[in-house]
């Protein structure tokens, strides 16, 4: 099974910013049983080269990355793009105004990491082959 973004006809690109190795492993998973090639990353530097150096079809992004930082950078640079992506967080109670000014979807964790891929790529209307 193969995710095809519908605008280019190649498979999607998905990547997924999340600091805990576990769940980042457990969306990485899903992901590639969504059809999709998951790009992934650890932290804030990561992700910025990653979305500079690739074509990305879709974004999960985990709002706080530890030692201060967040997904903020990295969220604005998807929408200036025009990439979808969902906002995958515990801490929708701490959120600062900034954070939720960024748009995406939000999805509270914890959410099942295949519901969680299913939300990212709903904006892109991917055809399973």
């Amino acid at each position: 099974m193969t995710g095809i973004h519908p605008s280019t006809g190649e498979p999607c690109r998905v990547l997924v910013l999340d600091d805990e190795p576990l769940i980042l492993l457990d969306l990485e998973f899903a992901v590639e049983d969504a059809g999709c090639k998951p790009l992934t990353a650890l932290d804030l530097v990561e992700a910025l080269a990653i979305v500079q150096n690739n074509a990305i079809s879709a974004a999960i992004l985990d709002v706080s990355l530890g030692q201060g930082q967040t997904c903020e950078q990295v969220a604005r640079t998807l929408a200036g793009m025009g990439i979808p992506y969902v906002l995958h967080t515990g801490d929708l109670d701490r959120m600062d105004e900034a954070v939720r000014s960024l748009g995406g979807t939000l999805v509270p964790k914890p959410t099942p990491a295949a519901v969680v891929v299913a939300r990212a790529l709903e904006p892109l209307a991917i055809r399973l082959d």
